[in-house]
């Protein structure tokens, strides 16, 4: 399948304006489009772990696959346990639980690795799904901006712990191939070139230059994500090889969600309109997600990144290997408290089953 070339779509993300009027484009272009997950693929048995999954896509995420016969478990800040319930009763399934973890909080996010080492949990599918975009610059617990801990640090920090607690294994055949799907955003492809001199450093902004960051903070995750499939899987090459651990992402395209939820005043009468009108809904907007996690043919993949329903390459900066290694061994240094500093990265054709620690 010949991909879409890489960069942002229509006009960009560069404002809000821009952002609105691409996602509006994008929305209507059919060229491309892959066919949706059938209604009789299922996943019976399967352990599914989808972060933020207490409202909005992650929520619908969640439902779609206890429906499929998925063990669902709802990683989430807030909505504990009203959204494990509604979950339940939507999809007919009781193999739904949830746990609260604040990904903002690498105390929180380090407490959840250890519950799920502690209780022997296996994940066959993660969701990285937890986001948000802040009217202004906020910090987190440790003191880095909120969208970088959440879409980048913890992340990061839950990666490497369900690999070396083996939480996360990696398959013996494809047809068991464990994934991890990160949900990123094409405002990635908008986005400057990362500073990795002063990565993690905190940065203040304010409205006008919210979706820059935001941006920025995608780029973050989806540079990670190129890096993380390419060390999880030494033997993937040119598209073929074995896949242990299949690592994907995508962007959902616009969504009638609360992620908007801190936008300013005066635009909300303008935006909720739009959004409620001509974005998708978040039961649309899972279709990708749904696509990467559960059809066959992406667990003989890897490193498939998907705009809405079409397949295309995310931007240079993020699929650059040079960018991956610097984004991780920048990294590790802010993640010294949780991982030990004797988990020192590895290149990729290091990275063996004997130790599948990706970092």
């Amino acid at each position: 399948m010949k991909k879409a070339k890489t960069g942002p779509n229509a006009v960009g993300h560069n404002s809000v304006l821009s952002a609105v009027t691409t996602a509006l484009f994008d929305m209507f272009s059919n060229k491309g489009q892959l066919e949706p997950l059938n209604d009789q693929q299922r996943i019976d048995g399967k352990v599914c772990l989808v972060t933020g999954a207490n409202s909005g896509l992650g929520k619908s995420i969640a439902i779609q696959l206890a429906k499929r016969g998925g063990h669902v478990i709802m990683a989430c800040r807030s909505g504990v346990p009203e959204a494990g319930e509604e979950v339940k009763r939507l999809s007919g399934s009781h193999k739904v639980e949830m746990i609260k973890v604040d990904l903002s909080d690498l105390d929180s996010v380090s407490e959840l690795c250890d519950t799920l080492r502690d209780r022997k949990i296996s994940i066959d599918i993660a969701i990285m799904n937890a986001g948000l975009m802040p009217l202004n610059s906020r910090p987190s617990a440790q003191g880095y901006e909120l969208m970088f801990a959440v879409h980048f640090l913890a992340n990061r920090l839950m990666l490497h712990r369900w690999c070396q607690d083996g939480v996360i294994k990696p398959s013996t055949s494809n047809s068991g191939t464990p994934r991890v799907i990160f949900v990123s955003s094409e405002a990635h492809q908008s986005s400057d070139p990362i500073n990795f001199s002063k990565l993690g450093e905190y940065v203040e902004y304010g409205i006008k230059d919210g979706l820059r960051h935001y941006g920025t903070s995608k780029l973050h995750l989806s540079t990670f994500a190129s890096e993380l499939s390419r060390r999880l899987n030494p033997d993937w090459t040119d598209n073929s090889g074995h896949v242990d651990i299949a690592v994907h992402s995508l962007c959902p395209g616009p969504i009638a969600s609360n992620i908007a939820r801190e936008s300013p005043g005066f635009l909300k009468p303008i935006l909720n309109p739009i959004m409620s009108l001509f974005f998708n809904s978040p039961d649309k907007a899972a279709a990708p997600v749904m696509l990467l996690a559960c059809a066959e043919n992406m667990g003989y993949r890897t490193g498939v990144y998907l705009h809405m329903m079409r397949e295309k390459t995310c931007s240079e900066h993020a699929s650059n290997p040079s960018n991956g290694n610097q984004i991780w061994e920048s990294s590790q240094p802010l993640l010294a408290d949780y991982i030990g500093s004797e988990h020192a990265p590895k290149k990729a054709a290091q990275q063996k089953k004997k130790n599948t620690t990706p970092a």
